[in-house]
């Protein structure tokens, strides 16, 4: 009788980032165009500096979100990095019926790695300078739990072993 014994090992690169990030990126320009809220530029602005810090491993959390006039979240979607995923594929974009409802906004809230925090202010702004980033980032008061939605498990993108997990809130 033999046995054999198989290893399976995941190396994701700077490509698998990229191919990760098309779900997101699909999604973004989907509720940007069905909400009426983002010019296509501006989407464009937006995923390329994501995608910087999700290259340089200082992204944790994105979330899109749709706010009403007094701050309120009306709807989101969180998008959770995974480095250590085991998908090799991941799934189509989706799911992103978001209505252009009057009195609204989106807002974009990076939440960082602990990679980033540890960097000084100096570190930072070489690094959005050096990978020509296109919005003038801030901090937000947004509450990104949003404790006023449901949750609902949605997408996993992925490319192998690195992950984008989607969390829709209405």
């Amino acid at each position: 009788m033999s046995y054999n014994t198989i290893t399976a090992t995941s190396t994701y690169t700077v490509v698998d980032i990229r191919k990760t990030f098309e779900g997101f990126e699909a999604d973004l320009r989907m509720i940007a165009r069905r909400t009426e809220k983002w010019a296509t530029d501006y989407v464009d602005k937006v995923f390329h500096d994501i995608v910087k810090l999700a290259e340089a491993k200082y992204l944790k959390t994105v979330d899109i979100v749709l706010l009403s006039a007094v701050n309120v979240p009306v709807r989101a979607a969180k998008y959770t990095v995974n480095e250590a995923g085991t998908s090799i594929t991941g799934d189509r974009a989706g799911g992103n019926d978001w209505n252009n409802l009057p009195g609204t906004y989106l807002e974009v809230v990076v939440s960082y790695t602990t990679a980033w925090h540890l960097l000084t202010q100096q570190q930072k702004d070489n690094f959005q300078q050096s990978n020509n980033f296109k919005i003038g980032w801030s901090s937000s008061s947004i509450d990104n739990n949003f404790p006023n939605l449901s949750k609902q498990t949605a997408q996993n993108f992925a490319s192998n072993g690195y992950e984008l997990n989607k969390t829709n809130y209405k």
